[in-house]
C-alpha cells in the first residue's frame, strides 16, 4: 500500500524485544491459507501482533475482524476520499479528532473527540463515526507501535439534541471496531465536561462494550480533574495545555488526510472476499445482529 511509514520491520525488531521472526513467519503462513482476506503487509502484521500482546491466535482474530468489519460495515469504510466525499467535508466543520503529539508518563498516545459546531441538526452521527476511523487508522499506520492509546472526549456543547441523533446499531458497528478489530491497545476513555444527562449517554453504550472498555471509562467534570490523569501540558491550547490551538491542530490533521488520499482509495480495495472464506461465509446479520431488533430510543 502506498504509505509513509514511520519504522520498517527490522527497525520495529530493534525496538521491541518481544516481536519475533518466527511470529511473523507464522502469521505470514497463515495469511497465506485464507483466500478470502486481502494480502497483509509485515508492517500490519506487527501493528496486529501488537495489539494483542504478541499472541498468535488472538491476532489471527483480529485480522480477519479488521477486515471484515470493513467488507460489511460500507457506511464507516466507503466513500472515504478526503476530497471527494461531501459527507467528509460536511462533518470535519462539525467535530474533530486530533491526535496529540505527546505521550503520557506511561508511554500512552492520546486523542480528542469534539464537537466545533454545537448545532444538533449539524451533526450526522455515521459520518463523525466515518471520520474518526480515518483518523485512528492513519495515525496507527503512520506513527507504529504504541503501548496504548487513550480516547479523550470533551462534551462541551453536546446538547440533548445530539444524543437524539445517535444510532444503537452505529453505536453497536462503532465498538465492534473499535474493540474487536482496530490494532490498538485501549487503555482509557475520559469524558470531560460531562453533561447532566451522562447517564442516558453511557446507558446507550454499555450494551456494546466489554467489561475491560467499561471498566476504562473515567468521569471528569472539568479539566482540572482530567488532568489528574492527563498530564495538562499534553492537551491542547483550549483546555489549558500547551500543545497549540484545536483549531490549527485540526486543520493540519485535515491537511495530512488529503495528503493520504491515495492510500484511503486503495484501502477500499482491500476487503473479504466472503465467497472464497474457508467454512461457512460470514453477512452483516452473523456479525451484528438484526438491524431492527433494537428497541426504539426513548428518550422523551
Amino acid at each position: 500500500m502506498a504509505l509513509i511509514k514511520v519504522h520498517t520491520v527490522e527497525e520495529e525488531m530493534k525496538r521491541n524485544s518481544e516481536l519475533k521472526k518466527s511470529d511473523l513467519q507464522a502469521l505470514r503462513d497463515w495469511c497465506k491459507k485464507q483466500p478470502h482476506l486481502p494480502e497483509v503487509s509485515d508492517y500490519e502484521l506487527i501493528l496486529f501482533l501488537h495489539s494483542n500482546y504478541y499472541r498468535l491466535e488472538p491476532t489471527k482474530t483480529t485480522i480477519d475482524a479488521f477486515f471484515t468489519v470493513k467488507t460489511h460495515v460500507p457506511e464507516f469504510f466507503t466513500n472515504r476520499d478526503p476530497l471527494g466525499s461531501r459527507g467528509l467535508r460536511e462533518i470535519s466543520k462539525v467535530v474533530c479528532y486530533i491526535p496529540f503529539p505527546g505521550t503520557t508518563p506511561d508511554g500512552f498516545k492520546v486523542i480528542l473527540a469534539k464537537l466545533h459546531d454545537y448545532e444538533p441538526s449539524h451533526y450526522v452521527f455515521v459520518d463523525g463515526v466515518k471520520l474518526f476511523c480515518m483518523i485512528m487508522e492513519l495515525w496507527i499506520y503512520t506513527s507504529g507501535v504504541s503501548s496504548g492509546h487513550i480516547i479523550v472526549v470533551d462534551m462541551e456543547g453536546l446538547a440533548f439534541g445530539h444524543v437524539a441523533r445517535l444510532s444503537p446499531m452505529i453505536l453497536k458497528k462503532y465498538f465492534y471496531y473499535l474493540q474487536e478489530a482496530l490494532p490498538v491497545r485501549l487503555k482509557a476513555f475520559h469524558f470531560v465536561n460531562t453533561v447532566p444527562f451522562m447517564d442516558l449517554i453511557l446507558n446507550m453504550i454499555k450494551p456494546f462494550m466489554k467489561k475491560e472498555l467499561l471498566d476504562m471509562i473515567f468521569l471528569h467534570t472539568n479539566v482540572e480533574s482530567l488532568s489528574k490523569k492527563i498530564p495538562i501540558d499534553l492537551l491542547t491550547n483550549d483546555l489549558g495545555g500547551k500543545i497549540g490551538s484545536e483549531k490549527d491542530l485540526w486543520a493540519a490533521e485535515l491537511q495530512k488526510l488529503e495528503e493520504h488520499r491515495a492510500w484511503f482509495q486503495e484501502d477500499e480495495t482491500r476487503r473479504v472476499n466472503e465467497s472464497l472464506r474457508p467454512g461457512k461465509a460470514k453477512n452483516v446479520t452473523d456479525i451484528f445482529g438484526v438491524e431492527g431488533s433494537f428497541k426504539k430510543l426513548d428518550i422523551d
